[in-house]
């Protein structure tokens, strides 16, 4: 391709798969007490409605993204498409919740299989890095206002029509989604496919880790730092990832290539979208509960209060661009993930003296979201060979899901520490009040020294590909066309 106007099809299909992916949770969490009441559902039963989901995508987005490096990106995405599509017409007949969290668990595998082969078919789409950004760019500005709008979107829904509208509106989006990539991506070439054979054992592995990795949070936040099981499966979780590890340096055909995970690009790369979603988890975590908790501001205010995020993270696209053309992929990596960081570190040390510094740190996060999110995930691709692009993929989406669920994790495992009594009882004493705000400038000052040390290991990284290889400027047209 040329210009982004002579891919514009292509690019209206991949935009409705990221606007399926940020849209599909976002929307649905608003509807779980109506959920809770229709079918009926237990509150183990509701958190599975949306764990589910989450839980079957992270660990499945490894073995497709091998699967589609394999037999070709554009066909596992239009099957998965297919399947988001049976699955979300499936609702309309769900009468209990263990049918509804089957659903979620099929629309979980297809948005394994369809997440990460739209970032690798947009950057495979043009040879030019400033292409390739922009490209991703709108991908990423489409899904971030599904994101935005989805809470709101999904009340007016509730207020007119049943809950089951909320997952049938997935049916016409997946159609937009296959028609667009369809008939504007031309099918893989063989040549830019590998024909090694599929390392099941290791898929097995990377699976059960990612899995394992996701659950142990959840059971963190519920059954609390003193129970068992949550260490257990966090062992497990280890355990697992140490014989996939094992497993992936003696196959001979492995499934995720160590070396290549190594290239200076594509660590960096990684590190950085890690270093992102352990803040962004635990800052979100936070602030909700300081909002509507600490400072007793209803659900509506809360969500007027997190509008300085959203304006960013959806009008920040718009300076994407000029800032990469001027400082360079690497360079814009790391700038944007120690930005994160800074807005993480305002919150942790300032937020307990008023709205303002809350509002200044979500700018702050999330202006360094807009840009890692983008930059981050090009520069793994690029260091990628170009049978391995979906992998790459699906890497830099496990790295933030993992990380997601670790800063839910460490933030929930803090609260449970340092606050005595039901954090959901209203009217809290003055010491509740207290340890409160106290863990959250311990989870938060945790919090920032993680992602800290992971953008500091990323910027020594990244540097080893500068000298490897001279800083490329990305050249970015200003022409009508493109």
């Amino acid at each position: 391709m040329r210009s982004l106007r002579d891919a514009w099809v292509a690019l209206a299909g991949l935009s409705a798969v990221f606007l399926f992916e940020m849209l599909d949770n976002s929307i649905l969490n608003v509807a779980l007490p109506t959920i809770g009441r229709e079918l009926p559902a237990s509150t183990t039963a509701l958190q599975w409605v949306t764990g589910a989901y989450a839980v079957v995508f992270g660990g499945l987005m490894l073995a497709f993204g091998a699967v589609a490096d394999r037999f070709g990106r554009r066909r596992v995405m239009l099957v998965g498409l297919a399947l988001l599509g049976v699955a979300s017409l499936a609702t309309a007949f769900v009468t209990t919740a263990e049918q509804l969290i089957a659903v979620r668990v099929a629309m979980g595998v297809a948005a394994a299989m369809t997440t990460p082969g739209s970032m690798a078919l947009a950057f495979r789409l043009f040879e030019d890095d400033g292409l390739r950004v922009r490209a991703i760019n709108i991908i990423s500005t489409v899904g971030l206002v599904g994101l935005a709008i989805g809470p709101t979107a999904g009340g007016f829904v509730l207020a007119v029509a049943p809950w089951q509208v909320l997952l049938l509106v997935n049916v016409p989006i997946a159609g937009l989604a296959f028609l667009g990539i369809r008939f504007g991506i031309a099918a893989d070439d063989p040549a830019g496919l590998h024909r090694d054979p599929l390392d099941l054992a290791g898929a097995l592995l990377g699976t059960a880790t990612i899995v394992l990795a996701l659950v142990a949070p959840t059971l963190f936040v519920n059954e609390g730092a003193g129970s068992w099981l949550p260490w257990a499966v966090t062992a497990a979780a280890v355990a697992s990832g140490g014989l996939f590890v094992l497993r992936e340096r003696s196959a001979r055909h492995p499934l995720l290539d160590l070396e290549l995970v190594a290239h200076p690009l594509v660590a960096s790369g990684l590190a950085f979208k890690a270093a992102a979603g352990l803040a962004t988890a635990g800052l979100g975590y936070l602030v909700t509960l300081q909002l509507q908790l600490d400072w007793g501001w209803s659900p509506a205010l809360a969500a007027i209060g997190l509008l300085p995020q959203v304006i960013v993270l959806v009008a920040g696209g718009a300076l994407l661009n000029p800032f990469v053309k001027r400082v360079g992929l690497e360079r814009a990596a790391w700038l944007s993930a120690a930005t994160v960081v800074a807005g993480l570190a305002v919150y942790a040390l300032l937020s307990d003296f008023g709205y303002v510094w809350v509002a200044l740190a979500l700018v702050i996060v999330a202006a360094g979201i807009r840009v890692v999110g983008v930059v981050a995930g090009t520069n793994v691709l690029r260091g990628l060979p170009a049978d391995r692009t979906t992998i790459g993929a699906a890497l830099t989406d496990t790295a933030t899901e993992v990380t997601s669920g670790a800063g839910i994790a460490i933030t929930g495992t803090v609260l449970a520490a340092v606050f005595t009594g039901s954090i959901a009882t209203p009217d809290w004493s003055a010491a509740q009040t207290a340890q409160f705000e106290h863990a959250v400038t311990i989870a938060g000052l945790t919090l920032t020294v993680l992602a800290a040390a992971l953008v500091g290991w990323g910027f020594l990284r990244s540097r080893q590909s500068v000298t490897r290889e001279p800083d490329r400027r990305v050249v970015v047209s200003s022409s009508v066309g493109e």
